[in-house]
C-alpha cells in the first residue's frame, strides 16, 4: 500500500471514529436524535385504554422516571420478571419511578394476571400504535418483553429487548435518580 493510501485509510477511519464520537456524545446529552425526541414525544401521548376502559395516556406520568414494559400474559420471560418490577416499583415509588406496563393482550386476560401477580402498577392495553411506537423506540424485531426506560424529563434513556435481571434494572436506573 502506498503511503498516500495508507494516510487516505487512516485520514478515513479516523473520520468515521470521530463521527461515532460525536453521535455517542451527543445521544447522551440529548442534543442530537430529534427522531427518538419525536418517539419519545409519541409515546407519551398516545392514548391507551386503562383495565377499566378509561383512555389513559403516560404523559400522566411526566416528571417521573418511567419505566415502560411492553409484556403479555402468555410470555414466559414477561411473567418472570414481573414481580421483579413490582418490588422495585414498591422499593422505588418514593425516588418517582414510574412502572408502567403496556398489555399486548386482551383486558380480561390482563385483569386476572393483575390479580393473580398482586401488580401494584398502572396497567394500559396496547393499541396497534403503542406496538408500533415501541418498534421505532428500539423494538425493531417486535419482541416481548421490551422495556423503555425515560428519564424524568421525558427522554429516552434504555431501550431494553428481552427479560431483564435485577441488576440490570438497578444499573439502568440508579443515574437517573
Amino acid at each position: 500500500m502506498t503511503p498516500a493510501r495508507r494516510a487516505l485509510l487512516v485520514a478515513g477511519i479516523g473520520g468515521v471514529a470521530a463521527a461515532a464520537g460525536y453521535f455517542a456524545n451527543a445521544w447522551r446529552l440529548g442534543v442530537a436524535a430529534p427522531a427518538q425526541r419525536d418517539v419519545a414525544a409519541a409515546i407519551l401521548g398516545n392514548t391507551l385504554q386503562s383495565l377499566d376502559g378509561t383512555p389513559q395516556t403516560l404523559a400522566a406520568w411526566r416528571g417521573r422516571i418511567m419505566v415502560i414494559n411492553y409484556w403479555a400474559t402468555w410470555c414466559a420471560p414477561c411473567r418472570e420478571e414481573i414481580p421483579l418490577f413490582v418490588r422495585l416499583q414498591q422499593e422505588y415509588a418514593a425516588q418517582k419511578v414510574q412502572f408502567i406496563g403496556i398489555a399486548v393482550d386482551q383486558a380480561d386476560k390482563v385483569r386476572e394476571f393483575a390479580h393473580e401477580f398482586n401488580i401494584n402498577y398502572p396497567l394500559l392495553i396496547a393499541s396497534i400504535d403503542a406496538v408500533e411506537l415501541s418498534r421505532q423506540a428500539g423494538n425493531k424485531a417486535g419482541v416481548l418483553p421490551y422495556t423503555l426506560i425515560l428519564d424524568a424529563p421525558g427522554k429516552i434513556a434504555a431501550s431494553l429487548v428481552g427479560g431483564i435481571s435485577e441488576g440490570r434494572m438497578r444499573a439502568e436506573l440508579t443515574p437517573l435518580l
